[in-house]
């Protein structure tokens, strides 16, 4: 339930109240400029409240005003009333009577009841109405209580007003009226609409949030398995809007974490599956009205692609279903743990205002402030925090210490995970408050937080505590040292570019780190980790055999030996056409603990994160080549291979069947050269380690071309000298412009042809296959049924059962072997065969283990013989699919972009000889040099004390880890520079390399970690010469997926006007761009050398006369 407040034209605050179900109808509680609280359902017409009330049993003005407590109830007689002359009237004096009439319909008589108005409300009660009232036969009537607080509940009495009804019965038809715009049957059908809306199961859920919420905002103890409407709720809610229009409570934030819930994968995964059911029950209901006496098995009624259609298209349609990004192992593991705001139920970037995208005080340890997108999505994508975790009902928790009396309890039972809402009203201290050993604070008042404010308080008064000073950023930005330098635009910009970072070749972990860099590879899966205790036997750059420790008794469950066999990926393509390539970091005959890793590659090196490599930078202009943001670096760097990374291209290519006839893979290609397909082999594939350069085919396709019937003639002679040549053209797969590379991978996927010859061959290798599954099945079955009757033997059964709980050897029952090998396992339930515990434990780890052995046998099984008898699964139309990967080496060149971890990003403008680099006093040169002044307006300062401590790190050679808002101070900082003999700050005279002189200021030198970027120079270079023309305007197209040319926009026409270039702009506007008949004679001119000719019209004039044309206007050309 959601409580907000409008403000009407005339500037009076409206306010509302609305219940948003998990299923059903939406009801609103609203008020108008007349102070009259109306009920709108599913925002259908409106009712006053009044009307609402008596429809589910309020019925008389009695029972409306006694919720609220505002009547006193008078009996009538003469002498009471007389004491009562002055006092308003709450309710209506009603004169009832029973009028009987016949129905012309049926014949019968049909007693109505009747109302009739004697004294309304609000009216001041004089000596006259007393005869009136005794007249009307009413036993009681309704006074106005004298209660201080009587005004708060004017509208109440302005509602009733409105009220058009008297009874229950009115109030029943009047709804069905205004929700169906048509007369109710009868009164239980009318009655039974209202059910339905609000109080039937079937049709409404509140949700196990809902109901959840409503108790915890209306003060309400309803069962949290109730999750229709109840009275009382109405009655709660009518109550909170009131308190509301009077100011004694406030609205709902509705940016407060604990009003918005995340909707997981497996929640709207739930909800389309139900849809799905929904859907295929229908079917079935259908199929079974249509088929009346016929007998008829389940399978003919259940058409289970209702459902599987459902959940493709959510996973292939949805908005939120992504494509993961797989630049490098942050990337991957960031874009898992995004949260969107967008989507289906979700808002829309143009409707999302300011105050949805701000950050709010409730995103404390929950949602990043500083991780979100530049652009339209920013604020609406954010990314969980390092801690933060989602609750069974959706809501983001976060963690924090128990704090009693001045004193955290530091053992982990010691701390909650409390959700925005539950966090309410408390005292939190920060995670780097000085405490004692015995976890008492040392300072007596404490920095803390409290909802929106940081006060000093008490240390007593504190109730909790943060777990960790990184608590409040994401993954991401807990990777950036010294983040608490940095400006928080700078920063944002330093974790996004983090994620597109480019895995190298030999990638280096950090100096300067945050400590987490460990906790992200561990906790990627990507690398290779121990599973339990053991020793490496085998490794090679291809695989690691370890084999584990295990008890007698693990191995006595397990149908495995103890060795395991781990292949390394290599060259692996991602989807962002990066490598994943792994390398091992053990020894032979090495002990392993578990969770130990064996592997690095991929941005990671020795377990640790390593998205770049650490470069000796200085901070100085060079020459004018690091003018805006531009970086110099040295050519160290791509002699070295420092910043070179491999990237893997995918090339495919469907063969079909035409209308003109198949397609065909092959190398024998019409009018192609011999050395053009030297590197193909019998199915047009470029063989692997081809070098490929732009142009090359990779793969060879010819296709049928559609040339008029030959004669009979023709047939005949092509039938005897089999000229294929002419009928087919060249359709392969050539090289890109920008393409060189090495093949690495080829892969042709054939759907099976049904071909008679081939069935004998056929049935043979699937009855082999059929042989080896039944031996290796027999095989594991016979282990377990020995292995089980080592266990059972002489033991009594205690009922042994299957999943349905029917006895299969029932209780009491001797084991026997026989008994065993009759047993169904998958079917059974394996728990409590026997009295002793510790037998019946081992017995479920065996069936446990025995059902995992049997469904990878099985899998592999079903997959061999799938692959033989339909081949691979092609979409309609295809034959055959085949691929080809080519690897990509990339060095650092200019162009290419480059940023460290704190927003600071650049161009490479200059390669430079490290011999003309600046050098230090020893001789050393520097590997990059940045323009100091991207430091002080930029205020991203973390790259300044990142480069000091680099330095020290470099030369003590230790590693620091600096965690965000509890880093190195600059004191810690300044001893490490003593200790490591480099000067203070790093400030230090460097030398010209090309003279040798010394530069005249000190600059700041030191060891930066330095990243290169996906924007890679080489995907962004493009030329055009002749090329597509779009199809109306007949320009160019645009970008260089379609080849197309650079845009002559505005702005650069004015540039060659100002100078003048008559010539120039006007060959621009027509021969390079839309002047048809000009372009053509313009190239036949350049052909022969003649003179250019005049130019023609541009066909953009000609588009421009035609959608005048179109409008009704006759324009021609004079």
């Amino acid at each position: 339930v959601f409580f907000g407040q409008s403000v009407h034209a005339n500037g009076t605050k409206l306010y509302s109240a609305r219940i948003i179900p998990f299923k059903g109808s939406w009801i609103e509680f609203a008020t108008d400029i007349n102070n009259v609280m109306y009920a709108y359902i599913d925002r259908k017409k409106k009712l006053p409240v009044t009307t609402l009330l008596r429809a589910i049993g309020y019925e008389s003005d009695k029972d409306v005003l006694e919720i609220f407590g505002l009547a006193d109830e008078v009996k009538v007689s003469k002498t009471g009333l007389k004491k009562l002359v002055g006092r308003t009237l709450a309710a209506r004096v009603l004169k009832s009577w029973i009028e009987d009439f016949v129905d012309e319909d049926t014949g019968e008589v049909v007693s109505i009841e009747r109302n009739e108005v004697i004294i309304d409300r609000e009216t001041v009660l004089e000596t006259d109405h007393i005869e009136e009232i005794i007249d009307s036969g009413a036993k009681t009537i309704l006074l106005h209580k004298d209660v201080p607080n009587i005004n708060d509940f004017a509208i109440i009495y302005n509602t009733l007003q409105k009220d058009p009804c008297n009874s229950e019965k009115e109030a029943v038809m009047h709804i069905y009226r205004q929700l169906r715009n048509a007369e109710p049957p009868d009164e239980t059908t009318a009655r039974d609409v209202i059910d339905k809306l609000f109080f039937s199961d079937k049709r409404y859920d509140l949700g196990e949030v809902g109901r959840y919420r409503l108790n915890k905002k209306l003060g309400l103890n309803t069962d949290v398995e109730q999750r229709v409407l109840t009275r009382e709720d109405i009655i709660q809610i009518i109550k909170y809007l009131i308190e509301l229009i009077n100011s004694k409570t406030d609205v709902d934030d509705i940016d407060h974490l604990s009003n918005r819930r995340v909707r997981t994968v497996g929640e709207q995964l739930m909800n389309q599956f139900s849809v799905g059911l929904a859907r295929m029950a229908r079917t079935i209901r259908e199929r079974m009205n249509v088929r009346d006496n016929e007998v008829f098995t389940p399978t003919d009624l259940i058409n289970s692609k209702t459902l599987s259609s459902v959940i493709n298209s959510f996973f292939g349609t949805n908005q939120l279903s992504q494509f993961m990004d797989q630049t490098n192992p942050l990337a991957e593991m960031t874009h898992k743990r995004r949260m969107s705001a967008l989507g289906p139920g979700g808002l829309s970037r143009e409707r999302a205002g300011f105050e949805v995208r701000d950050v709010h005080y409730t995103h404390y340890g929950r949602l990043c402030p500083i991780e979100t997108p530049e652009g339209p999505n920013i604020g609406l994508i954010s990314s969980l925090c390092v801690f933060a975790r989602i609750s069974d009902l959706g809501f983001i928790e976060t963690p924090y210490r128990k704090t009693v009396g001045g004193k955290v309890e530091l053992a982990n039972k010691g701390i909650v995970y409390l959700s925005a809402e539950e966090e309410e009203d408390k005292l939190i201290a920060q995670a780097n408050a000085p405490l004692n050993p015995d976890g008492t604070f040392v300072n007596p008042k404490v920095k803390a937080r409290y909802e929106a404010d940081y006060p000093l308080a008490e240390k007593d008064d504190v109730v909790l505590m943060d777990v960790a000073p990184n608590q409040i950023a994401s993954i991401a930005a807990s990777l950036i040292p010294f983040l608490e330098h940095d400006d928080a635009n700078r920063a944002l910009m330093g974790s996004n570019m983090m994620r597109q970072a480019v895995p190298l070749i030999y990638p280096e972990a950090p100096i300067v780190g945050t400590g987490i860099e460990l906790n992200v590879v561990r906790d990627s899966r990507l690398q290779v980790r121990a599973e339990e205790n053991g020793v490496v036997e085998f490794v090679d750059a291809n695989e690691i055999v370890v084999r584990y420790e295990h008890s007698e008794e693990e191995r006595f469950v397990r149908f495995d030996d103890d060795m395991k066999r781990y292949k390394l990926p290599k060259f692996r393509k991602t989807n962002q056409n990066t490598c994943v390539s792994l390398n091992p970091i053990v020894r032979k005959n090495q002990r392993l603990k578990k969770g130990d890793i064996m592997t690095q590659g991929y941005a990671t090196q020795q377990g640790e994160l390593a998205l770049g490599r650490n470069l000796m930078v200085a901070f100085m202009p060079w020459k004018g080549y690091n003018f805006e943001d531009a970086i110099v670096v040295s050519e160290r760097l791509v002699r070295e291979d420092v910043f070179t990374s491999i990237h893997v291209d995918e090339y495919l290519l469907e063969v079909r069947d035409t209308k003109r006839g198949l397609e065909e893979l092959t190398s024998d290609i019409p009018n192609v050269s011999e050395e053009a397909t030297k590197n193909l082999d019998e199915n047009g594939l470029i063989r692997i380690g081809a070098e490929v350069t732009p142009g090359d085919i990779l793969i060879g396709k010819i296709t049928p071309k559609g040339e008029s019937d030959p004669s009979p003639e023709e047939k005949l002679l092509r039938a005897i000298f089999g000229d294929k040549a002419g009928d087919v053209k060249d359709a392969s797969l050539k090289a890109g412009p920008s393409l060189v590379g090495v093949v690495i991978d080829k892969k042709l996927f054939s759907r099976t042809m049904k071909e008679r010859k081939s069935r004998p061959a056929t049935k043979q290798i699937l009855e082999k296959i059929d042989d080896t599954y039944q031996k290796d099945i027999a095989d594991i079955r016979a282990q377990l049924i020995e292995k089980l009757f080592e266990l059972v033997n002489g033991k009594t059964s205690q009922g042994v059962k299957d999943f349905l709980n029917i006895d299969i050897i029932p209780k009491g029952t001797k084991f026997t072997q026989k008994q065993l090998q009759e047993l169904d396992f998958p079917k059974l339930n394996p728990l409590k065969w026997t009295t002793d515990k510790h037998k019946n434990d081992l017995i479920r780890d065996l069936l446990h283990n025995y059902i995992i052995k049997f469904k990878e046998i099985d899998s592999l099984y079903k997959r061999k013989k799938h692959s033989i008898t339909s081949g691979d699964e092609l979409p309609t139309g295809i034959i055959q699919l085949a691929k080809v990967y080519v690897a990509k080496k990339r060095k650092l060149t200019v162009g290419d972009k480059m940023a460290g971890r704190h927003g600071n990003k650049g161009i490479v403008a200059k390669i430079v000889r490290s011999e003309d680099m600046p050098f230090l006093a020893d001789g050393t040169p520097v590997d990059i040099v940045l323009n100091p002044l991207g430091v002080p307006s930029r205020m991203n300062l973390g790259q300044i004390y990142e480069t000091v401590l680099g330095w020290a790190g470099l030369k003590l050679d230790k590693k620091f880890a600096t965690p965000i808002f509890d880093g190195a101070k600059i004191d810690q900082i300044n001893e490490l520079t003593d200790e490591a003999g480099v000067p203070r700050y790093g400030k230090t005279f460097l030398y010209d390399g090309g003279t040798g002189e010394r530069f005249d200021q000190p600059a700041t030198v030191g060891v930066i970690y330095m990243l290169k970027l996906g924007h890679m120079v080489e995907d962004k270079m493009h030329a055009r010469s002749i090329g597509p023309y779009s199809l109306i305007t007949q320009q160019p197209l645009g970008g260089k997926a379609q080849f197309g040319g650079q845009r002559f926009g505005e702005m650069e026409v004015w540039a060659l006007e100002a100078f003048g270039a008559a010539n120039i702009l006007q060959e621009i506007l027509t021969v390079k761009s839309d002047d048809v008949i000009g372009r053509a004679k313009a190239y036949e001119a350049i052909v022969k050398g003649e003179p250019m000719p005049m130019p023609g019209i541009p066909e953009s004039l000609n588009v421009l006369l035609h959608e005048l044309r179109g409008l009704g206007l006759s324009v021609n050309l004079v």
